[in-house]
Order: C-alpha cells, then structure tokens, then sequence
C-alpha cells in the first residue's frame, strides 16, 4: 500500500477537522454588549406587560437565563407602557396599542462609554389583536427575539421566506419552531460575553435621562441597516457626549417604509 506524503496527510487532517468541528455562531448585534463584571448578567427585566402576554414574558427569560452568562431576575416593571421609556440598568418591557404603524416590535439599547446601559422592548398589541399574529407562536416569537437584541444579539437569518433555524433570532413568516433561542445563540452569547472588566457596573452609573423609544422611524435616528425586503430595520440615533441609542425594528409581513435614505 503506498503511503501518504505530508502535504496528503496535512490536507486530510484539515478535511476532517473540519467534519468535526462545532459550528461557530456569528450573529452578534453590531458588538453591542453589557459590562460583565462578575460570572453572570444579572440585569433585571422589567414586566411592565399585561396578562396575555405573561406567560411569553416569563417563557423568554427563562430561555435566554438558560445561557450560562444570563442570570436576569424578573422584576416589577418601572416604567409606563405607554411610552416605554427606559429605566438605567434594565430590560424595561412593555405591550401597548401602538398603532397600525407597520411593526410588531421594536428593541431599543442605549450605550453609553461603549456599553449597553438600559434597553427596552414593545410589542405592538394593535397587530397582535388579529387573527393573524394572535396565535402563541407569534407572541413567542417576537417577544423572544426583542429581548434578545437587548442582550447584543443580531439574527441569524434574514429572509422571511425561509425556515432555515429554531432559533426566535431568526425572520421568518413561519414562526412555529421559532420561539426559543437555540445552542448558536447560547454560543453567541458565550463569545460576546466572553470575559469580565473591572469597574463600576454599568447598572450604577448609566443614566436614564434619553429619549423614549418612540413609534414611529422619526423617533429612532438615521438607518444604518435594511432587510432583504429593503426596509429599515436598525436605527442609530445620536444622543452626544459619547451616547447613542441603538433600535431595531420586527416590521410586519409585508409592511414598513422602503426607500429610506441612509
């Protein structure tokens, strides 16, 4: 039997590496992260949402609490859910009618010295009033993925008409399946979070004194990301003294603005 050269040897240990090795998640949300100063995140999430949507509330902090780097208490809510506005330190979220204006939900960060220092999520009850979006898995779905933008998570599909995860970081006009994370956000998450910095946690000296998360794209910035169906969808606005706030929007099936200048 003849044998192998170095370079064969070589280049089948690459292929098989390759076989065997785990898929690396790469969905992080523009780099945008929390100050980790101690083993976990222990960000508390507000519920500020009514009783229909409790259940989803309480479902999706347990999903993302099951990364080893989340440990988020659920708390009271601290803020009115009519506008949302965030509160230093927290996960505020909130339901509300919003109205008919294009989305089901939105994620809001604000960063302040580079970190993540307060965010919020809505769901929009005006759509999720129909016969369309009123099911579990629409709720789930949303709820799960608005959350987990405001731990620093992008997604990990963008074309609506495809079902290519489990993930709820994932567009999708197919929700059922959808409504957890799964192990490539846990992984993402491990990579985001993948070290401690010393310092004040940012849950003590991040203000809340920023703009409500609004309704509407005139209330979220300049757009500095659009999906595959053309429409905005991340938004920047720019606060001064180093602070931004960060909104990404979950638009409606065949709904939202095109043709937004960036």
């Amino acid at each position: 039997m003849r044998k192998l050269s170095f370079r064969q040897k070589l280049a089948i240990g690459v292929v098989l590496a390759g076989m065997t090795a785990p898929v690396l998640a790469s969905h992080s949300w523009g780099n945008y992260h929390w100050k980790r100063t101690t083993a976990e995140l222990t960000v508390p999430t507000g519920d500020n949402v009514s009783g229909i949507w409790d259940a989803h509330l309480d479902q999706a902090i347990t999903d993302w609490n099951r990364s080893t780097v989340i440990n988020s208490p659920e708390v009271a809510g601290s803020t009115n859910p009519k506008n949302c506005r965030a509160v230093a330190g927290t996960i505020q979220v909130c339901n509300g009618k919003y109205g008919f204006n294009g989305w089901l939900g939105i994620a809001s960060i604000w960063l302040s010295g580079g970190h993540i220092s307060q965010g919020t999520t809505k769901v929009n009850d005006s759509y999720f009033n129909t016969a369309t979006y009123n099911t579990p898995s629409w709720r789930q779905l949303v709820m799960c993925q608005e959350i987990g933008h405001d731990w620093g998570l992008g997604h990990q599909d963008e074309d609506f008409n495809t079902d290519d995860t489990r993930s709820c970081m994932d567009y999708t006009s197919a929700p059922q399946g959808n409504e957890s994370p799964d192990a490539h956000d846990y992984d993402q998450l491990l990579a985001i979070y993948n070290h401690t910095e010393s310092g004040m946690s940012i849950n003590g000296n991040a203000s809340s004194a920023a703009p409500e998360p609004g309704d509407t794209p005139a209330d979220w910035g300049r757009p500095v990301h659009f999906d595959r169906q053309g429409r905005p969808d991340t938004f920047v606005q720019e606060l001064g003294q180093g602070q931004k706030k960060i909104t990404h929007v979950f638009w409606a099936l065949g709904e939202g603005p095109r043709n937004i200048r960036r």
